[in-house]
């Protein structure tokens, strides 16, 4: 099971995810989010993790610019909550989040199930099955995720990746390092 550790404001929590197991970090950029960074914030973020662990620009934006400087910062794939088409360059990776009723894209390498951005809600089972059986990429899932939870929603819905933010946080953005190896080691047991 590969997790990627999202909403990361602090480079001391990178580490950790990194420290702990994690496959990926997520840094929000021009979003209004509690949890968004400026691209120079992101950078330290990004290299205070190693060759071995994919970076993620998660962004809401849909200016030109905005997305040059996220390309700038060399993210392994940029997140982006729209259908919002861009041009990438060689070897950047596209994950394209969608929610109930949004048809499944194929302009991407990865989809992310996801109606709450962060917020916390719980994903829609029925959806995130359906999502699994009919991707043709792969399918990560994130909503309400916490170290409780995520070892049986891998196992009811059985996606490629798990994606979590809030559920391991103190307060938006500041992560509880016990909970990053709780929800860790509760995805490995599975």
């Amino acid at each position: 099971m590969r997790i990627k550790i999202c909403g990361i404001t602090r480079p001391e929590d990178a580490q950790v995810a990194e420290n702990e197991g994690a496959d990926a970090v997520g840094v929000v950029l021009f979003s209004d989010s509690k949890r968004s960074v400026r691209p120079e914030r992101a950078r330290e973020i990004f290299h205070a993790v190693g060759p071995f662990t994919a970076t993620i620009a998660v962004t809401h934006t849909k200016l030109e610019d905005d997305l040059a400087q996220i390309i700038a910062l060399n993210p392994t794939a940029i997140q982006i909550f729209h259908p919002f088409v861009f041009d990438t360059p060689p070897g950047l990776k596209v994950i394209r989040v969608i929610a109930r009723g949004d048809p499944l894209p194929d302009d991407c390498d990865a989809v992310i199930v996801d109606e709450s951005h962060g917020g916390g809600k719980q994903f829609d089972l029925g959806h995130a099955r359906e999502t699994v059986r009919g991707s043709r990429v792969p399918v990560i899932l994130a909503g309400g995720l916490t170290p409780e939870n995520v070892g049986r929603a891998i196992r009811e819905v059985r996606p490629y990746a798990v994606d979590v933010a809030s559920g391991i946080e103190i307060s938006p953005g500041i992560k509880d390092h016990r909970k990053i190896r709780a929800f860790i080691a509760a995805c490995r047991s599975v």
